[in-house]
């Protein structure tokens, strides 16, 4: 029998999240217990309706869906409609669905399920870590009982937001900071992997010429964005998600990382302690 990993997704549905949803809610290895929606690639509302019609496009089941906050922690929300579209996907124009949202806000879902499951769920987040927070804040002893934290956030090199800064941390580095000081097991699929997952436009270009209702919108979605950025894509956030099915392809070791919070150049880097640790 096929061992399935319960996963909950934390999503600001642009361009790479959408890839990381199809495969959660496709692939047979995967329980997707749910999914919680923040601001990230552009506001809390249209990842809500971006998730809902990635859902369609999968044919997915019942997917309790739910909306979180609606800005970083501290900040004002800077988005990146540049690189996702003015809707966060690739404006593809796609049908509006008709699923309804769980009435329950963000935190409140992902309490119910880790305490419904506890210590069996693996929490993937492929956006700013502010939900996360908010529910370690809010709900500590549940966040406890997550089994481990999979998230695609930092960089143990250069950023892409900035210099030193991935976007999903630097658009809320004090959430990134919350998460990363909760004792919860966090593996951190960085930039160092996301960009190496890469499509080239003859690949889109088959998926598009698909039968697969699925294929067709993942290969349409994936030209549009060669088309804006003029280059080959990368899966990105897909990879965080695989990782928790096929740890074994990856190589992992395990450092103290530090979030940078102050206002200045490194505004949201990981800072990776590469140190050699002197066992006392």
């Amino acid at each position: 029998i096929m061992k399935k990993h319960p996963i909950i997704l934390d999503v600001d549905t642009g361009f790479d999240d959408a890839f990381a949803v199809l495969f959660a809610a496709m692939n047979q290895e995967v329980e997707l217990l749910g999914i919680t929606c923040v601001d990230g690639n552009t506001n809390v509302h249209q990842v809500v309706k971006n998730t809902l019609k990635v859902l369609d496009a999968a044919g997915a089941g019942e997917i309790p869906v739910s909306k979180g906050a609606t800005k970083p922690l501290v900040e004002e929300p800077l988005y990146a409609e540049h690189i996702h579209g003015a809707d966060g996907m690739g404006d593809l124009e796609l049908p509006e669905s008709s699923r309804n949202i769980d009435r329950r806000e963000a935190t409140e879902l992902l309490r119910d399920l880790v305490e419904s499951r506890p210590n069996e769920i693996t929490l993937v987040p492929v956006a700013p870590l502010t939900n996360i927070a908010n529910f370690i804040t809010k709900y500590p002893a549940s966040a406890k009982k997550l089994k481990e934290i999979c998230l695609m956030g930092g960089s143990a090199s250069v950023g892409n937001a900035t210099a030193m800064a991935e976007f999903n941390i630097w658009h809320d580095p004090e959430a990134a900071d919350i998460v990363f000081k909760s004792g919860i097991p966090i593996t951190m699929y960085g930039l160092d992997v996301f960009y190496l997952p890469i499509i080239t436009e003859a690949e889109a270009q088959r998926l598009t010429n698909s039968n697969e209702k699925s294929a067709q919108f993942a290969g349409k979605l994936l030209l549009s964005s060669m088309r804006r950025l003029k280059q080959n894509v990368t899966l990105g956030d897909y990879g965080a998600v695989a990782a928790v099915l096929r740890p074994s392809l990856l190589r992992t070791e395990v450092f103290d990382v530090g979030v940078e919070t102050a206002h200045g150049l490194v505004r949201g880097m990981t800072v990776v302690d590469r140190r050699p640790r002197l066992e006392l």
